[in-house]
Order: structure tokens, then sequence, then C-alpha cells
């Protein structure tokens, strides 16, 4: 069975970038972001259409050109992540993560007993149908390999920021900063990039205090490379439905001679 490459990679401290799927939803789409020179996909299902039958084909896929993706589900709850890593997503991307006590939970649904209480879903695509090894075996393989990330998104999650970074099965820290600067009050405000990145410089400093993964969303190369350069490990850069937008709209321009 294979292992996880984000994690492999972030382990090895190797920065992955990588961008948002929320448009596509045929797989082929993850060997084209390969081609391209990405090192992995994030597939939304908070806030697209996306179904958990296309989530299972593009984890098939991503299984099989080694190219991995993470997958935000609707809600960060034992339901959907248990659904997700049976269909053999290794990487879980968890929104809205309020408390220490929902990291807590996140983890129990992640990972198998002694760690965990993973549900047992037998023989499916999350061991590749594998049934080299023992169970035991198989268990502990999934427990190392599976990657978690936590998205801040509210200030009362940063009340917890220190508990949360060091839980063990929390593997990687993030922000969402659409919906922090909402509840901040700073949405849309002159203030707004300041306030978050001192937001993100509190991830960043979270992270490395206790040996975890800083996560950052970035919209411009620049910002890719600041945080990049400040530490973070994980960056996803923009999303298909922006690159998709914004080249054809820049090449309308010129077509159209505007």
């Amino acid at each position: 069975m294979r292992g996880n490459p984000m994690r492999a990679g972030v382990e090895r401290g190797i920065p992955q970038i990588g961008t948002w799927v929320t448009l596509v939803r045929t797989p082929s789409i993850l060997m084209l972001l390969k081609a391209a020179g990405l090192d992995f996909a994030r597939v939304d299902m908070e806030h697209v259409s996306t179904s958990i039958e296309s989530i299972g084909e593009m984890a098939a896929m991503a299984r099989a050109l080694d190219f991995p993706i993470a997958v935000r589900p609707p809600v960060a709850n034992r339901e959907w992540i248990t659904r997700l890593l049976d269909i053999g997503v290794w990487n879980i991307h968890c929104p809205q993560v309020e408390s220490a006590e929902h990291a807590a939970e996140i983890v129990a649904a992640s990972r198998y007993a002694p760690w965990g209480l993973r549900g047992n879903g037998g023989l499916s695509a999350a061991t590749e149908f594998s049934t080299e090894g023992t169970v035991a075996e198989r268990r502990a393989f999934a427990n190392k390999e599976v990657f978690v990330t936590v998205m801040l998104e509210t200030a009362r999650a940063f009340d917890d920021l220190d508990k949360i970074a060091a839980m063990k099965g929390i593997d990687a820290l993030t922000i969402g900063p659409a919906d922090l600067a909402q509840d901040l009050g700073v949405f849309g405000k002159p203030e707004q990039a300041k306030v978050l990145d001192e937001k993100r410089d509190l991830i960043l400093a979270a992270a490395r205090k206790h040996g975890k993964t800083a996560a950052m969303l970035t919209n411009s190369a620049e910002q890719c490379k600041q945080w990049k350069d400040a530490g973070a490990l994980l960056l996803a850069y923009s999303s298909d439905a922006e690159i998709l937008h914004g080249g054809f709209s820049a090449a309308m321009k010129k077509l159209k001679g505007q």
C-alpha cells in the first residue's frame, strides 16, 4: 500500500505548493495539475457541489498518480471524516474548528485505537483493497499516514490555539481568511490584511513551538513566497476557477483589443 506523499514532503521539510479545486469534477484534472508542476490539489466540498462519488474517483486517481489530494468536507465531524478516509483520501482539511474539544473529536474520528476511535469499514479503497500484512499492521500504517489540517476561522478558535497545536493527531494549522476576517469585524476594511497577517504569524509560531506544519492560502506569487519564506510548508495558490477566469479574462482583453 502506497503512503501519503503530502506527509512525506512536509516531513522532509520541502514546501508543497498546490491549488484549490472548486470547479472541475473530472479526476483527470489531477493529471493536468501534476504535469503543470503542482505538488497537491485541495478539493472543496464545503462551498461547492462536489459529490462523494466524485471525491472517490479523484482519490483513486490521486493514489494511482502518487499525486495527493486533500479534501475539505462540509463539516469536520465523524461522519464526513470516516467516509473520506474510507474512500481513500489521506489528507483531511477540517473547516470551522472552534475549540480544543472539537480538535480532539477530529483526532478520534481520524485515527484507529488506541490513538482514536476511527470506525472500521472493512476491505476498501482506504487500503487499496490490499490484504497484505495483518489488520493491526494496516491500521497502524493508516494512523501514521493520515494527515489532518485544522482551519481556525473565528476569534474563539484562537483562544485554544496552543492546545490545538499541541494535540497529537493534529498535523497542520491554518486560517480561513474570509470567515476569520468576517468574525473579527474587519472584512473589506483597510485593516483586514494587517489583522489577518497577525493571525497567520500566530499560526506559524504555534506550529514551530509544537513541531507542526503551517499551511497558508495565497492569492499571488508574492504572497506565496512571503509565507514560504516565513516557514509555511503547505501553500495553496489560487484555485482552478480563479486561474481559468483570470486566464480567459486576460486573453479576451487582448483578443478583443480592450
